[in-house]
């Protein structure tokens, strides 16, 4: 992590959990499943059953892996085939001997962890059998992306604020959302840490005079809902999200998957949800991230093939693309995109500053409170290559067009800026909240009553936006540090923000 140090080896005896993520199988067989679901060929989705069956880790691979586990000293601790993951426990010695790593620990400004420098090396029975190795570190991979609406650094509520704030409804109403109440389908939630109270969600709901949504917890690697009390941390996120998605879709079942904030729990998580064969969630709300350069190629690359596997379950995932603007709060100021906003199965969401007058948008511009209060992130992957549905596009800065070479970010847009945020309640206190962390599950709650029309699920929507531009609002106003708005898509808000019956026409 920048500025962090090594002060010493990691103590040997001290236990760890280890995810590893095999090798899939049939992988031209998938690649045409992924293909065909993405192009919008409905008939082509697998249910979860016939997924686990076809793609699934191989039942020798498990194996193969087991009798590692078995002659290094380690012990399986999970094994879930249809996610292609086996989780492994063992000292730290033990698996700095399997996989011929020095784990030391590292002091930063947040505290310490447990990290490494250099490559994992695989015995030879593991090559080809095991694509990534994930949680030998586990310093925090992501942040939340939300924003607290703040005077002179200090935080205000709502009813001090002297700027616009909106119920997510008043926002929906405003973006024209259609008619309905989610009912019939499961928003996912990823959750890298905090909690949410019963007793705030059933206060929020009753001053919303809306119905009191279904919300579940799932546990995954050890995670818990465990609220900490503080507004500002990740109860924030967890509240935000749930309020935004369950007052829009009230009808909706909410699943809130927690986990810890490593890659191997984010990993993890993202895994749990898409292959959830109980609740199978048709959406999934994601508004955790960080810059490209803080990931490692294993992880982004097992992320990537786990939302294409979403694409192929007929899952839209949502993920919000960063509040730092063109730089994503990259240590070095250079311009970077937020992953895993930034995979092409992801539905990458930046967000506007939102003005109304009359029940009606008065003006929509790039969300830009400058270097300290926060911007739309967006830019130019370094890692993904650029999708067909991109190609031709432009970066826009200020006057110069640039054409697009890899990945742009984000796709779409939605009322990100705490100066027009949205009224939230956690921890018992009132708030106004923005960031694209509100912009996610936004869109979720769209597509979640897109998706109630007729009980059909809408998937990966991207090739079908950027086929119809005209099915949003574009926003032509304003920057995001070093990439400004244009007509069309660009690198700030991405195709614009939700018209919502035009959006709806066109996913149904």
């Amino acid at each position: 992590m920048p500025g962090a140090r090594a002060v010493g080896k990691a103590n040997p005896s001290d236990r760890l959990e280890v995810t590893l993520v095999l090798r899939r199988r049939e992988p031209e067989a998938f690649a045409a499943a992924v293909a065909a679901a993405t192009a919008g060929d409905e008939s082509k989705r697998l249910a979860h059953e016939d997924f686990a069956a076809q793609f699934g880790a191989d039942p020798a691979d498990v194996a193969v892996v087991r009798a590692f586990a078995a002659k290094s000293k380690l012990t399986v601790v999970r094994e879930a085939p249809e996610r292609r993951i086996v989780v492994l426990s063992g000292t730290v010695a033990d698996f700095e001997a399997a996989f011929g790593v020095e784990l030391q620990t590292f002091e930063h400004g947040r505290g310490k962890y447990r990290g490494r420098t250099g490559p994992i090396y695989l015995p030879a029975e593991l090559d080809g059998v095991v694509e990534a190795v994930l949680g030998l570190d586990d310093r925090p991979q992501a942040t939340p992306h939300f924003r607290v609406r703040s005077k002179n650094g200090r935080r205000i509520s709502n009813a001090a604020a002297s700027d616009a704030s909106y119920p997510p409804t008043e926002v929906a109403t405003l973006y024209q959302f259609p008619a309905g109440t989610g009912k019939g389908q499961t928003i996912g939630i990823i959750e890298l840490g905090g909690g949410y109270k019963a007793a705030d969600l059933q206060k929020y709901f009753a001053q919303l005079n809306v119905a009191l949504p279904t919300v579940t917890a799932v546990s995954v690697d050890q995670a818990t809902n465990d609220p900490t009390g503080s507004v500002d941390g990740p109860d924030g996120e967890v509240m935000l999200d749930i309020e935004i998605a369950g007052s829009i879709a009230p009808d909706c079942n909410i699943v809130v998957y927690f986990a810890p904030n490593t890659d191997a729990g984010f990993l993890d998580a993202v895994t749990t949800a898409v292959h959830d064969s109980t609740n199978k969630p048709s959406v999934i709300s994601i508004s955790w991230g960080g810059p490209e350069s803080t990931w490692t190629a294993q992880s982004m690359t097992a992320f990537d093939q786990a939302f294409q596997a979403a694409a192929t379950l007929g899952i839209t995932v949502c993920i919000a693309s960063g509040d730092s603007g063109s730089s994503d709060g990259s240590s070095d100021g250079s311009n970077q995109v937020d992953f895993p906003a930034s995979s092409p199965y992801a539905l990458g969401c930046g967000g506007t500053t939102l003005n109304s007058a009359s029940g009606t948008i008065s003006s929509e511009t790039v969300w830009n409170d400058g270097a300290n209060g926060g911007s739309s992130g967006g830019g130019v992957s370094s890692f993904f290559a650029l999708p067909a549905w991109q190609s031709g596009l432009n970066t826009t800065s200020g006057t110069t067009k640039t054409p697009l070479a890899m990945r742009g970010v984000p796709d779409v847009s939605g009322d990100a800026d705490p100066d027009t945020g949205y009224d939230v309640l956690v921890d018992g206190s009132s708030s106004v909240f923005g960031g694209t962390s509100a912009v996610a599950p936004l869109w979720a709650a769209l597509v979640a009553r897109i998706n109630s029309i007729d009980g059909s699920t809408a998937g990966y929507i991207n090739p079908k936006l950027y086929g119809t531009p005209s099915a949003l609002n574009d926003i032509v106003s304003g920057n995001n540090g070093s990439f400004s708005a244009s007509p069309g898509w660009d690198a700030c808000t991405g195709l614009g923000s939700p018209n919502g019956p035009a959006v709806a026409a066109l996913l149904k």
